[in-house]
């Protein structure tokens, strides 16, 4: 039944808004309501004048002042509709919806028989239908005054939610002025806690609109206080949006203050409370990242790369003739062999793309003991403060220095000069006992009057970071217990030990592999980045104790943050998240399998191709022998983790490429989807010789899947097989010839229509040279324009009329295959078949949309 049918002629001579005005405001209720229900309707019978269009707006304001409940309730939830169809026609009626909808929302705001006016208003925020204008002028002052103290409580829970909403779509100026003060205000209303419950979800939204400053002085301190409430629901909700929290805050905050907050809240008495503060830990730990320390950035796209650095030119430094100078120069290299190879330093490197292998024989670009190349500078690690520059200063003594000696000998070297000039005499670290961070200051102080000195300058750095080492072991608890266990003795590291840490901080790149490298540190899980206890808290996430306790599922979450983890702490420090990813690769759970096949890829942007060789290509090729569910994550990926490899690894899996082909559940079509998307870019790493041998297999038999779908993006990877280069051109005859035989030749008609659809994706996508295409597969193609089956040369007609012809290669009239191009065209618009003849005429330009349309 037409809602509207009340506007059609009857017996009466009124005219159609005579009729509206006659049932709009009639005694019978039913009509009334029969009107607000069909006001969508009147509005657009309506819209084609602009006099009435006003007459019936003006209508409504009337009736949204009627005293039935019912009658309001009907037009409120019209609202939204109506306004959606006021903001698609607002060119024509531009002042309509804030001049007569706006006021009528914020009216029933206050109206306590409709409790839809809230929802409805919540809607039109969403949707961004209203003006910012508005927002401000007339329905934050009603918000304000419905979340006064003296408001009803029904009100003011309804209003809260509306004003946290408000709040993320307004200026944070606006923001401060009107709402950010009643805000603080209703985070501490101690008898709704339903308000409280409110500020607390939408604390973090509000925390990312004022910024920085007002949240530190006047937020924080709400946040504090939620964060301890009497009720879980409460804390809980503050646990949930820690991460925004601490986004807005300064890292001396997050470290200082926020840290131990959080720390409260997963040793919360509420189990719930501890399940969403595990939940958010890993994101929470997110926030501590240092683009300066891991070196890496997030691009647009989503992409993770390495920062560009641009090393400046290394100043001469003039150095005096006197008996304390010594040459800057290490280990006999003159400054005029260092300064060539310092200027090569300025080169970038994205991660993300595929890694450039040096010549052998290149002792630039030979790896360094510590894993990284020269030519693929690397620098995850904590910086010195040279290197905080805006420029980063090339360092001879990191970049050229023999492995650092015992510094102990260094010293007593000193301390005899020092005798015998009568000076005081350098403390000795070199002691069976162990170093303390006295001693080693004490150290420090004698050695400060020589920094004019490069090799002492070494020597502070170095006993620098040990003594922070030193000092960072002794506040460390599970760090103590480790490392006395390690040491036999009291736990405190020795002079060996220092000097491993201190060379380990000063590598600025990834921990090396070989046995040597400070198992002390490795055991311990030490590191500077993030507060010690929040490592230990996720670290402890693996314990099967933790899912009986807190949540079932708390090792998926915990490998599902693990590579915002491992991006914070950096690659320096993986050692202390190594042990548990391999826990979570062997879990009984393949949910936690598959959360970390997914994102293999990225952990190895952030570990470096020296890593991911070692730690993680074993666990990438369990991956390859698991589940399907698991399978799926590493095939989904499988280009962005095969180019982060060198390319004798990467080799290695051409062999394993065909076990794709076998799934648990031979229906699972889309398994073998992504297979033939994966090679499409994959096939850019490998040469022509393994492509033709390898991939170009795998290909073909992916064009004969029973799925339709899978022969499809097939048919697009076998265009993309690209062997046509001067030193493949056997390679290239032989599968063009192949192409020719298995799809132009075939004897089903399914085989011709995919031979049309290769050479329209070859010419469409630049996959070879179209010389070569006129050679070789255009008078295949142009063969096919008399099939016998119509859907052959309705594909074939698309291909030449959509594409060769499009390019400049056959526009020229001249061009040697102008005449068979126009013949096979020709003989095309004759065909019978009439969507032939619309593909062999069809303008290049036309929509798409419009062709299907057509069709």
């Amino acid at each position: 039944i037409r809602i509207t049918a009340f506007l059609d002629a009857g017996q009466d001579n009124l005219t159609p808004l005579g009729r509206l005005e006659k049932y709009a405001f009639s005694e019978n209720v039913f009509n009334r309501q029969i009107v607000a229900r069909g006001l969508l309707d009147v509005l657009r019978e309506f819209s084609d004048n602009e006099n009435d269009f006003i007459s019936v707006m003006e209508t409504v304001a009337r009736m949204s002042e009627d005293g039935e409940p019912t009658v309001r309730a009907e037009l409120m939830e019209q609202v939204p509709n109506i306004a959606m169809f006021l903001h698609e026609n607002r060119p024509n009626f531009p002042e309509a919806f804030s001049r007569y909808l706006v006021p009528i929302v914020v009216r029933y705001l206050t109206d306590p028989n409709n409790q839809t006016s809230q929802a409805a208003l919540l809607v039109l925020l969403e949707q961004g239908l209203m003006s910012k204008a508005d927002m401000e002028g007339k329905v934050c002052p009603v918000l304000l005054e419905l979340t006064e103290p003296s408001s009803d409580d029904d009100y003011k829970i309804e209003a809260v939610a509306i004003m946290c909403k408000l709040v993320t779509m307004l200026t944070k100026d606006t923001v401060e002025h009107l709402l950010l003060l009643r805000f603080c205000e209703l985070c501490s209303d101690v008898r709704l806690f339903q308000v409280r419950k409110v500020c607390a979800a939408n604390f973090g939204e509000v925390c990312s609109i004022v910024g920085q400053e007002a949240t530190e002085k006047l937020l924080m301190p709400k946040f504090f206080d939620l964060c301890s409430d009497s009720l879980w629901g409460i804390r809980k909700a503050c646990a949930e949006c820690f991460m925004v929290v601490s986004n807005c805050t300064s890292p001396e905050v997050r470290r200082t203050k926020l840290s131990p907050l959080f720390i409260n809240l997963i040793s919360d008495q509420s189990r719930w409370v501890r399940q969403a503060a595990f939940q958010s830990l890993g994101r929470f730990i997110s926030t501590f990242a240092n683009p300066s320390i891991t070196g890496l950035h997030f691009c647009e796209d989503g992409t993770l790369c390495e920062i560009p650095k641009i090393c400046s030119e290394r100043k001469e430094v003039t150095t005096s003739n006197s008996s304390n100078s010594r040459n800057a120069s290490i280990d006999g290299s003159p400054d005029s062999l260092i300064q060539p190879r310092s200027e090569q330093l300025q080169s970038t490197s994205i991660l993300t793309g595929p890694p450039s292998h040096p010549p052998e024989g290149n002792s630039f670009t030979q790896p360094q003991e510590d894993g990284t190349s020269l030519g693929h500078p690397e620098h995850s690690g904590p910086l010195s403060h040279q290197q905080k520059d805006e420029c980063t200063m090339f360092n001879s003594f990191n970049f050229w220095r023999a492995p650092l000696p015992d510094i102990t000998q260094e010293l007593e070297l000193l301390r005899e000069e020092k005798r015998d000039e009568g000076k005081e005499d350098v403390p000795s670290l070199n002691s069976q006992g162990p170093a303390t961070s006295s001693q080693i200051q004490k150290v420090l102080d004698c050695l400060q009057p020589h920094l004019d000195d490069p090799d002492v300058q070494a020597q502070v750095k170095v006993l620098s970071a040990a003594l922070k080492a030193a000092q960072l072991e002794s506040q460390t608890e599970d760090a103590d217990e480790s490392v006395s266990e390690s040491n036999g003795s009291t736990g405190s590291p020795t002079s060996d030990e220092l000097s491993a840490m201190s060379e380990l901080s000063l590598t600025d790149t990834q921990i090396s592999d070989s046995p040597s490298s400070s198992p002390v540190l490795e055991k311990s899980k030490v590191q500077n980045v993030i507060p010690q206890q929040l490592l230990d808290q996720y670290l402890s996430m693996t314990d099967p104790a933790r899912a009986q306790t807190v949540d079932t599922e708390i090792a998926k979450h915990c490998a599902f943050s693990l590579p915002g983890v491992a991006l914070t702490l950096g690659r320096q420090n993986w050692h202390c998240l190594k042990d548990t990813y391999e826990t979570l690769a062997t879990d009984v759970q393949w949910k936690v399998r598959r959360t970390l096949a997914f994102s293999i890829h990225e952990l190895a942007v952030i570990l470096g191709d020296q890593l991911t060789a070692a730690d993680l290509v074993p666990i990438f090729n369990g991956f390859l022998k698991d589940l399907d569910e698991v399978r799926i994550g590493v095939l989904r990926h499988l280009y962005d983790f095969l180019k982060l490899l060198h390319a004798d690894k990467r080799r290695e899996y051409l062999y394993q490429l065909q076990e794709f082909m076998v799934t648990d559940n031979s229906r699972n079509w889309r398994f073998r989807y992504e297979l033939a998307e994966q090679l499409i870019l994959i096939i850019e790493l490998y040469s022509h010789n393994d492509v033709y041998d390898y991939l170009r297999q795998i290909a073909l038999n992916l064009c004969s899947d029973k799925v339709s779908e899978v022969r499809w993006i097939s048919y697009k990877l076998v265009s993309h097989v690209k062997l046509y280069a001067c030193e493949a051109h056997d390679l290239g005859l032989n599968f063009i010839n192949e192409l020719i035989m298995s799809f132009c030749h075939c004897p089903k008609w399914v085989g011709r229509q995919a031979f049309a659809f290769i050479c329209q994706a070859i010419v469409e996508e630049d996959c070879m040279p179209m010389d070569q295409f006129a050679h070789h597969l255009l008078p295949s193609l142009l063969s096919l324009s008399s099939d016998p089956v119509p859907n052959v040369r309705v594909l074939v007609a698309k291909a030449l009329r959509q594409s060769v012809l499009e390019k400049p290669y056959f526009k020229d009239p001249g061009s040697a295959y102008s005449d068979e191009l126009e013949e096979a065209l020709s003989e095309l618009r004759m065909d019978k078949d009439r969507d032939v003849q619309f593909f062999a005429t069809l303008d290049p330009n036309r929509n798409v949309m419009d062709t299907a349309a057509l069709i």
